[in-house]
């Protein structure tokens, strides 16, 4: 085991230096509340790429694969994961393509619902966006506190104080920029390090026909393409990987980044490719964890981390700290950026707050409050699969009438509305972890269908698309999507003109 105070030490020096490059780079580079939250037309491919990489990629990819792996269904399992999680990065490429095209000077998704369907669809989004990315923020900082607890016995709330407080330090004051900047040079980290751990874990272990041949015979099922369980739950966690992402501010907040709509095809396409392999070889340390027969029910969400402290040497162990670190640092920042984007534009647009100055510390104010309740549920301990799942189910619900607003011009709001409440009315009601929570209600128990996952997110999203194709079929009044471009506007009063190369370069904006 990695000695507790290397561990830590490791660490803080690692935010640390984090902190101190995010803060020079933004600094000069945040002069309106506009490069605060979106960045605009700043980013080119090397940099939207590495950032949607790092942003969605956090921590949870040492947790919730390997759990996969482990516990869920082996192989298919993982391979549901991996391809789950480019699904939406693809589907980003024509949607991201059309908001910014619908609203060039926009901001956010709940601003195209307001603008698009109206009030109580926008308050119903805006709590289901910000409840999904305070939980992945909070199951990042649970991530990080249960890796170091087990790596090197580092308390979880000292590790989820430190990582939660210098994350916070750079996001306040650099905003999208600095973030943008600070994923870049972990991603460049990142995908050598997770090359690095899963190749001395295979050597340890004595090679891949030594995994192959101990997984085999321990459970057959690890390893096996179609073992059903593994199908289902790679079956359902495409869906609510997809309707989570396509409901995160953070992927939004990229899309405007982008310099322009080829860098934001090439970005989001070569980022899909890019995670893929990097769920994969995260999930087969599930494999190899069950295989060597280091699970329990009560260790199945660690069990990455188990293959770690059995088989690797410190030194590798220790490289493993830094990975942990830097990927929380990567989505943790664009978490708590998503979240501040999200309200503040809200209040800028509502007039609750005026002048730039104010917004500006608005934001900054609200990242704190954020930060410093996901650190404290972050040393909690709990699942982050579970976490993650329970978020994900909301947005199953939610995300195909928003999508389908981008393009059909009949959907109204109680359309809209109908299809998210039916789809979230079914996901429940199948949905184990809040069975508990639903028979407390006298008499619904006998009312409820057996509780899995498989149609409840599939009945979620399922269900959703049924009656919002229905709301579409049935629907009269035409929404004028122009109304998007005229209703919406840029907080410093700018175009949303792609700028050409050579203005990029003079405004020293982030770049390839």
């Amino acid at each position: 085991m990695v000695s507790q105070t290397a561990a830590l030490v490791s660490t803080v020096a690692t935010l640390a230096v984090f902190t101190v490059a995010g803060l020079w780079y933004a600094r000069g580079r945040v002069g309106s509340i506009e490069d605060l939250l979106t960045a605009r037309n700043s980013a080119g491919t090397a940099a939207t790429t590495a950032t949607l990489i790092a942003s969605t990629m956090g921590a949870w990819i040492l947790f919730s694969p390997a759990e996969a792996g482990a516990a869920f269904g082996g192989l298919p399992a993982i391979l549901g994961y991996a391809i789950g999680s480019a699904i939406p990065l693809l589907l980003f490429i024509p949607v991201g393509s059309r908001i910014r095209e619908l609203m060039p000077t926009g901001h956010s998704l709940t601003e195209f619902v307001l603008v698009r369907f109206g009030p109580v669809m926008y308050v119903f989004v805006l709590v289901v966006s910000v409840f999904y990315m305070f939980i992945f923020l909070a199951a990042e900082m649970t991530a990080i506190a249960g890796s170091l607890e087990l790596i090197a016995g580092v308390p979880a709330w000292q590790t989820a104080t430190a990582v939660g407080l210098f994350v916070l330090v750079y996001t306040a004051y650099g905003g999208l920029v600095a973030s943008i900047f600070t994923d870049t040079v972990q991603t460049l980290l990142v995908l050598p390090l997770l090359a690095v751990g899963f190749g001395a874990a295979v050597l340890s272990l004595g090679g891949t026909d030594a995994v192959y041949t101990t997984a085999i015979s321990t459970d057959p099922t690890l390893l096996d393409p179609g073992f059903r369980p593994g199908l289902e739950f790679g079956l359902y966690v495409v869906f609510a990987v997809l309707g989570a992402n396509m409901l995160n501010q953070g992927i939004w907040q990229r899309v405007y980044a982008a310099d322009g709509e080829s860098t934001l095809r090439r970005s989001f396409g070569v980022a899909a490719l890019t995670v893929v392999p990097m769920v994969l070889l995260a999930g087969l340390f599930g494999v190899a964890a069950a295989g060597l027969g280091l699970v329990t029910p009560e260790t199945q969400s660690v069990a990455f981390f188990l293959v770690v402290t059995e088989v690797l040497p410190e030194t590798i162990a220790f490289v493993v700290v830094l990975l942990v670190v830097l990927l929380v640092m990567s989505s943790a920042d664009t978490m708590l950026n998503a979240i501040s984007s999200l309200v503040t534009v809200d209040l800028a647009r509502l007039d609750a707050v005026e002048g730039e100055r104010s917004l500006r510390l608005v934001g900054r104010g609200l990242t704190v409050v954020v930060a410093l309740g996901a650190i404290v549920i972050g040393a909690q301990g709990y699942s982050v699969l579970q976490l993650f799942l329970t978020a994900d189910l909301l947005a199953a619900a939610v995300f195909v009438p928003l999508i389908w607003g981008l393009y059909a011009e009949g959907l109204t709001e109680r359309g809209a509305l109908a299809g998210s409440l039916a789809g979230l009315v079914v996901g429940i009601a199948y949905f184990p972890m809040l069975r508990g929570l639903l028979l407390l209600v006298p008499g619904l128990g006998g009312l409820l269908p057996e509780p899995a996952f498989l149609p409840a997110f599939l009945g979620a999203t399922g269900v959703s698309t049924l009656v919002t194709g229905l709301a579409v079929a049935v629907g009269r009044r035409g929404f004028e999507f122009d109304a998007l471009s005229t209703e919406l506007r840029s907080f410093d009063g700018s175009t949303a003109e792609e700028p050409t190369p050579d203005e990029s370069a003079a405004t020293g904006e982030v770049s390839d």
